[in-house]
C-alpha cells in the first residue's frame, strides 16, 4: 500500500480504490482531455478532513485532483496519473442566510441552482447563472470564475465572492475577504483563489453576495438572416446606452439541434437568432431594442408577454449545448472578445469552419463578447476540429481577444495562455503557484504547464 493510502488510513480517512469507481470519476465533460488513473478517491464531508487530506498528501507529494459536479468544459476536473482524486459534493450545506447583509454561506458542494432557491423567500437570489447552474456547485463556480447568462448586466461570478476559507496545499486553513461591503486589509486574496482552477488550493467556504430578484422581467427574440448583422444589432445595442439583463445569440446550427431535441416552433431557416432580456424598465427597454433590431436588418421580432413566455425562451437557450452534444462528438470552445469586434468574431468563426470542412455551431453571450464555438466531431473530423480550435484561439487573440472567458484554462487551453499573457505576468503566476504550492501537488498540469 503506498504511503499516501496508509497515512489517510492511519488518520482516519476512507480512500476509496475501487477500479470501476475510480474510472467514473477521471473525467470532467472535456470529451477530448486525457485522463490518467488515479490512485484513490476521497469524498471528503468537511473543512477537517479536507485539511487532513492536503496534509497527508503534502507529506507523501502526492498530487490532488479537487472535484465537484465535474461539469469543466476544459479539463480542469480531469484526474492525473497516481493522483487523488478529493470530491467536494458532499459538503453541500448553505450554512447561512443573511437577508440584512445579502450574504449566503455555503460548502463548496451546493449546487448554484440552490442559493437562488433559498434566498427567494426574501426576494434575493444569486445572480450569476452558467449554463450548468442546476447542477454545477459554487466551489467549482468559483474555482473557475464561471459567466454566465446574466453577466451582461450583473456580473461574473468574482463580483459576488466576499469572503473564502481555503485549505492550503499544506493542510493550513485560511480565510480571507470579509462580510462587510467595503473591506480592503491587504492584498484581495479572494480574486487570487477565485478562478484559480484548485491550484493554489482548496475552496471549503465561500461567503457570496446576493441580489434583489427583479420585480419585472420579459424577453425578445430578433430573428436575423445573417450573423453579422445579428452582431450588428449588439453593437447598436450596447452603444445605446440600454443594458439589458442578457443578450444570447444562437446561429442555424443550433436552433436546428435544439428544435430537433424538443420542438418548439423555433426559426431554423435564420441565420441567427437573438434574445435580449430586460428588467428594470422592460417595455420601455425592449420597444428600442426593437427598433435598433430591425435597423440591423432582423426579419421579425417577437416579444415575450410575461415572465413564463421569457423563461421558456430562455429554457431553449440552455439546451444549446446537450442538443448539439447529440449531434456527435463535441470540442467545445470558449473565446472573448470586445463588444466592438463581436460581429468580426463570428465571421472570422464561419471562415474557419469553411476553411477547415467542420460543422461549427456559435452561441454566444453576446453582450458580453463571450463566444462558444461548438465544434462538431468525429472519428474522420478529430485532426480537423482540433485545427479549427486553434485557430479560434488565434482569431480571438487577433481581435483584442481572450483564449477563455469562463470556461478556464484547464489542460486545453495551457500553451494559449502563454501566448495570450505577457513573459512578466506569466513569471508572477509561476511564482505565486510555486509560493502556495511548493511541492507541486494542487492539480498539476492544470492552467500553467
Amino acid at each position: 500500500m503506498s504511503q499516501i493510502l496508509n497515512l489517510l488510513r492511519d488518520r482516519g480517512v476512507d480512500a476509496v480504490t475501487d477500479p470501476d469507481i475510480l474510472a467514473a470519476h477521471s473525467r470532467d465533460q472535456t470529451p477530448l482531455a486525457e485522463a490518467g488513473r488515479p490512485l484513490a478517491l476521497v469524498r471528503a464531508s468537511s473543512t477537517a478532513e479536507v485539511s487532513t487530506v492536503l496534509r497527508s498528501a503534502h507529506e507523501a507529494g502526492t498530487p490532488v485532483v479537487t472535484q465537484g459536479a465535474r461539469t469543466s468544459l476544459c479539463g480542469g476536473a480531469t484526474a492525473t496519473d497516481g493522483c487523488l482524486l478529493l470530491n467536494l459534493s458532499r459538503m453541500n450545506r448553505i450554512l447561512s442566510l443573511d437577508p440584512v447583509n445579502r450574504l449566503a454561506v455555503c460548502e463548496p458542494g451546493v449546487v448554484n441552482a440552490d442559493i437562488s432557491r433559498a434566498a427567494e423567500p426574501h426576494g434575493l437570489r444569486y445572480a450569476p447563472d452558467p449554463g450548468s447552474w442546476q447542477e454545477s456547485t459554487i466551489g467549482g463556480n468559483i474555482a473557475t470564475a464561471a459567466g454566465g447568462m446574466c453577466c451582461v448586466k450583473y456580473g461574473v461570478t468574482a463580483e459576488y465572492v466576499r469572503a473564502l476559507e481555503v485549505a492550503l496545499a499544506d493542510g493550513r486553513v485560511m480565510r480571507c475577504g470579509t462580510e462587510t461591503v467595503k473591506g480592503v486589509a491587504g492584498y484581495d486574496l479572494v480574486r487570487l483563489f477565485t478562478g484559480s482552477e484548485g491550484t493554489l488550493g482548496v475552496i471549503t467556504q465561500a461567503t457570496v453576495r446576493l441580489s434583489p430578484v427583479p420585480a419585472q422581467r420579459l424577453t425578445l427574440a430578433a430573428v436575423f438572416p445573417s450573423i453579422a448583422a445579428a452582431g450588428d444589432a449588439v453593437a447598436a445595442i450596447m452603444s445605446s446606452g440600454l443594458q439589458p439583463s442578457l443578450m444570447e445569440l444562437i446561429d442555424q446550427v443550433h436552433l436546428r439541434a435544439i428544435e430537433d431535441m424538443r420542438p418548439s416552433g423555433l426559426p431554423t431557416d435564420a441565420a441567427a437568432l437573438l434574445l435580449i432580456g430586460a428588467d428594470s424598465d422592460p417595455d420601455a427597454e425592449l420597444a428600442r431594442a426593437e427598433e435598433l433590431c430591425a435597423a440591423a436588418g432582423a426579419s421579425e421580432v417577437y416579444r415575450a408577454t410575461d415572465a413564463a413566455e421569457a423563461d421558456a425562451l430562455l429554457e431553449s437557450r440552455r439546451m444549446a449545448l446537450p442538443a448539439i452534444e447529440r449531434k456527435g462528438g463535441i470540442l467545445v470552445d470558449d473565446i472573448a472578445v470586445p463588444r466592438s469586434r463581436l460581429a468580426e468574431a463570428l465571421a472570422g468563426v464561419e471562415e474557419v469552419a469553411a476553411r477547415h470542412d467542420v460543422v461549427i455551431g456559435v452561441v454566444a453571450h453576446a453582450g458580453d463578447g463571450n463566444l462558444h464555438p461548438n465544434i462538431v466531431v468525429g472519428d474522420d473530423r478529430i485532426e480537423r476540429g482540433r485545427a479549427a480550435f486553434d485557430e479560434i484561439l488565434d482569431l480571438a487573440l487577433s481581435l483584442g481577444g481572450t483564449v477563455t472567458g469562463e470556461h478556464g484554462v484547464g489542460v486545453l487551453k495551457r500553451e494559449w495562455m502563454e501566448r495570450e499573457v505577457d513573459e512578466a505576468n506569466l513569471d508572477v503566476q509561476k511564482a505565486i503557484k510555486k509560493a502556495l504550492d511548493p511541492k507541486g501537488i494542487l492539480n498539476p498540469g492544470k492552467v500553467l504547464a
